[in-house]
């Protein structure tokens, strides 16, 4: 139970990561905002892949990292979005 916990901390951090990367976003994310993004992009792309092709992902896998990713890179797209929009130009 407790190395599952600890393994969910890591996926995330790592597809957080990545993802701030890919984004630019990783100058203005620390480590524990990196976990969350991850753990919140593995699930936003995990109801992706079930919704698009009907098949679940399951396990700490390249292939669970890839969709981790994809939905973290969606959430900070959606946040960066929403972010824009309340800024004045001047």
């Amino acid at each position: 139970m407790l190395l599952d916990i600890v393994l969910w901390i890591l996926f995330g951090a790592l597809a957080g990561w990545i993802a701030s990367k890919i984004m630019g976003t990783d100058a203005q994310q620390g480590a524990l905002a990196n976990i969350i993004v991850g753990i919140l992009g593995a699930f936003i792309g995990g109801f992706l892949m079930r919704t698009l092709t009907g098949n679940n992902v399951e396990g700490f896998n390249l292939t669970s990292l890839l969709v981790a990713i994809v939905g973290s890179v969606v959430l900070l797209a959606i946040v960066k979005a929403v972010r824009g929009k309340g800024h004045i130009a001047k």
